[in-house]
């Protein structure tokens, strides 16, 4: 906690998730199941997009990583939905005395399009972490035919989050 003439400062954290394609799975993004012939591998529903968003947030708070707190060998995580996760990291973020001011996050994968999903993403990511729309930027890119992502063997996303501490609570008064 900054001391009595310390600035009370915003923090930063950066996110990045990856999963391979699976067969059999559905493909869930940014808490959108999207039409696709392939799913995403993983413990949870396997969506990149909000476990690097998760993985933003907790870094930006110091709290360590999704897996210390959504441990794949845990059967309580199995199939776990996503938003579920976000949701539970907006709580460790309030209860370490922080909010989320603004997230930015990246899909990189070369199918399926992210574009015809992206607001309906963006208010789903917003209302997981007490936000408005337009604090949640949301873009897609390719990976130009090259590595894993660019050969079609899966989707990975880039995230930063900022936020900002709770002062209200910090000094013992009323949010």
């Amino acid at each position: 906690m900054p001391g009595p003439h310390q600035p009370v400062m915003p923090r930063t954290g950066i996110g990045y998730d990856v999963h391979a394609f699976a067969a059999g799975r559905r493909l869930v993004l940014g808490g959108v199941e999207i039409p696709h012939d392939l799913g995403l591998a993983g413990h949870s529903d396997a969506d990149v997009l909000l476990h690097a968003i998760a993985d933003a947030l907790l870094g930006a708070a110091a709290l360590g990583d999704i897996g210390q707190h959504f441990p794949p060998t845990d059967p309580r995580w199995k199939d776990l939905d996503s938003r579920r996760i976000l949701e539970r990291v907006a709580a460790l973020i309030d209860e370490a005395g922080y909010a989320p001011v603004n997230i930015d996050v990246t899909v990189i994968a070369e199918a399926p399009r992210i574009g015809p999903h992206a607001e309906r993403m963006r208010v789903i990511i917003a209302g997981c972490l007490g936000l408005t729309r337009e604090d949640v930027g949301l873009k897609a890119t390719t990976n130009e035919g090259m590595g894993f992502v660019g050969r079609g063997e899966g989707i990975a996303a880039l995230a930063i989050a900022t936020i900002a501490p709770l002062v209200a609570r910090r000094s013992g008064e009323e949010r």
